[in-house]
């Protein structure tokens, strides 16, 4: 039965957020935790009225301290470049110390880090870092976002019956269903010259399954490329005898590319959004 794709486009959502999109608590607490115990040992500049000399000391006696220091500046990597006014270039390494605490003292008053402790602006170095490590997972959600389609696809493969690593595989290339399966990928690698790889494929008695999964939830020229692209491949697919290509896609950024989706939709045998995939359509094509 023909479908009609107004009607389709009209089923598609605007989010797939869970309740671990907005903040993955979990990890901020484990990041945290890496540097407690340092971060306890900073907490002793908290209010100090001689600070450099504190933190020299602090530093002559507990070397690792600076180890905390990076995070409190939001940054991952233990080590950290400046360029100061002169021109001087500075690659300041904080797990293997590479200047004396003097040169350290420098960087902790110019970033502002001084001031920070010393006129107590924070109560507590360890719930600051939560503060931070909150900023930085939020910044996450553009990567969370993106898994978000192919976690929803891959619950909904595993409820159809199918079991990982046995019946269906994630991430798989163009040249591990060659080995598997001995299919004749070349069709869709163009003679072996371009490297593939499916967010899952599906294994049944009958047929080799590629899947696709993507969301979008704003609109841009991206997803124009994506919809011919994946038209091109399902063309491509039908060459290939065995094999099935299944995209599954949503989100209101296709109502801005709708006349591509729309080419694509008229010309691919499967494709799908999130409504037909809660309506069962994995068990009428997955046999």
């Amino acid at each position: 039965m023909k479908r009609d794709f107004a009607e389709w486009l009209l089923t598609f959502t605007d989010s797939i957020a869970n309740y671990k999109y907005y903040i993955d608590f979990e990890t901020i607490y484990k990041n945290a935790e890496r540097y407690k115990i340092e971060l306890n040992m900073m907490n002793t500049l908290i209010g100090s009225k001689n600070i450099e000399k504190d933190f020299k000391d602090l530093v002559q006696k507990y070397p690792e301290v600076l180890k905390c220091i990076p995070i409190l500046l939001a940054v991952r990597q233990t080590e950290i470049i400046v360029l100061d006014d002169e021109g001087n270039r500075f690659e300041y390494n904080f797990k293997n110390i590479n200047y004396n605490v003097e040169q350290y003292t420098v960087f902790m008053r110019e970033t502002g880090l001084f001031e920070l402790l010393e006129k107590h602006l924070i109560n507590n170095l360890y719930d600051y870092v939560l503060g931070v490590e909150c900023g930085l997972n939020s910044n996450a959600r553009k990567n969370r976002g993106g898994h978000l389609m192919e976690n929803l696809v891959e619950k909904f493969i595993q409820r159809a019956s199918f079991e990982r690593d046995k019946t269906y595989f994630k991430e798989m290339y163009l040249q591990d269903i060659e080995r598997r399966w001995k299919l004749d990928m070349s069709f869709i690698s163009n003679k072996n010259q371009a490297t593939k790889r499916f967010d899952f494929v599906i294994k049944t008695d009958k047929c080799i399954y590629g899947i696709e999964t993507n969301f979008y939830a704003s609109s841009g020229s991206k997803l124009n490329e994506t919809a011919r692209s994946y038209k091109m491949l399902a063309e491509e697919a039908k060459r290939v005898l065995g094999f099935k290509f299944v995209w599954f896609t949503d989100g209101i950024g296709w109502y801005q590319a709708r006349n591509n989706l729309k080419e694509t939709f008229d010309n691919m045998e499967h494709i799908y959004n999130i409504s037909d995939i809660k309506n069962g359509i994995m068990k009428e094509i997955f046999k």
